[in-house]
């Protein structure tokens, strides 16, 4: 496994992050792993050397930190291990608890914290940004939670470029603790983010670390145009539904599966290579229900792609509308 830096700070992170909300209670979505089917997942990950860990309050609405600690304490020192959570997604129905309010953020990562089992995180991320709350009142927040020992670093989640150039403005304006990484919204049949976000994070020093690489498997070839597809996540997962299934979506994938088919690869591994290949990108984060796709994805870091192989899967991209900032 190689480590990089995650940004310009000094934390050293694996080249893959494990994304977690596929494991908490399946009461929440069909697909998500129970915890004692959660489990193996982490110590698989742990034995191949990643050591970087990504969940959220509200996935499995807590449960997915919960059994993200349990594991990881089981599993590792902590002092091993990089974990990261997000808030922003409403965790009930109640009116302050969702948003990037002071009073949320505050009352949310004692909650993560009290989760996932731990003294702090090494990663608190906004999951998305809050229209309704003043960017510097979240700011504030999230540097008095860096200052208070709950979280050593921050980060944010699919905002727009504008967005995130202010609020590194506004946090280098005050002196507050900036956002260290970008968890975007990248893959083969997504690139908006190269207009203007990339680019930002790289000039920036901004670490990026992608999710859904895969586009939620949708390039690992388990779609199909008719909104069907092998799995329970392909059949169940509306969500997907209105992200890709593009005609061009389909000429990239099987541009995609050409290429896997003539390097003896699969259609996962060409599609997170290409990721993997991509200036800037950290750590993607990869999601897994089976293990042979988790080991899959780990040896996709031994995979390289010439410029001419990068150019052939790129090359049917069209436009796409601006998906995933709200």
């Amino acid at each position: 496994m190689e480590y990089v830096n995650l940004g310009n700070t000094g934390l050293k992170v694996s080249r893959l992050c494990l994304g977690c909300m596929t494991y908490g209670t399946s009461r929440w979505r069909d697909w998500v792993l129970d915890e004692a089917d959660s489990r193996p997942f982490f110590q698989r990950a742990l034995e191949a050397g990643i050591n970087f860990f990504d969940t959220a309050d509200m996935y499995s609405l807590g449960v997915s930190e919960e059994v993200t600690g349990r594991a990881l304490r089981d599993f590792a020192r902590r002092d091993e291990v990089v974990i990261a959570t997000k808030v922003y997604h409403p965790m009930s129905s109640k009116p302050n608890h969702g948003g990037l309010s002071r009073k949320h953020i505050m009352h949310s990562i004692d909650d993560s914290l009290r989760r996932l089992g731990t003294d702090y995180v090494d990663l608190y991320q906004i999951h998305r940004w809050d229209k309704d709350t003043p960017i510097e009142e979240t700011l504030e927040a999230l540097h008095d939670v860096v200052r208070a020992g709950k979280a050593l670093y921050i980060g944010a989640s699919s905002t727009y470029a504008w967005q995130f150039a202010k609020a590194l403005y506004l946090a280098d304006l005050h002196g507050w603790t900036r956002f260290a990484t970008m968890q975007n919204h990248y893959n083969l049949v997504y690139r908006e983010q190269e207009r203007e976000m990339n680019p930002l994070c790289q000039a920036e020093g901004v670490a990026l670390i992608p999710w859904s690489p895969l586009a939620r498997g949708f390039l690992a070839g388990n779609r199909t145009r008719d909104k069907s597809g092998e799995t329970t996540r392909a059949r169940t997962d509306g969500f997907s539904h209105n992200l890709y299934f593009q005609d061009n979506d389909f000429e990239i994938l099987d541009r995609v599966l050409q290429l896997a088919h003539r390097l003896g690869h699969s259609p996962a591994q060409i599609a997170l290579a290409w990721v993997l290949h991509q200036p800037g990108i950290t750590s993607p984060i990869i999601g897994a229900s089976k293990m042979n796709q988790l080991d899959e994805l780990i040896a996709a870091l031994d995979i390289h792609l010439s410029p001419e192989d990068c150019q052939f899967l790129e090359e049917p991209y069209r436009p796409h509308l601006i998906l995933e900032h709200d």
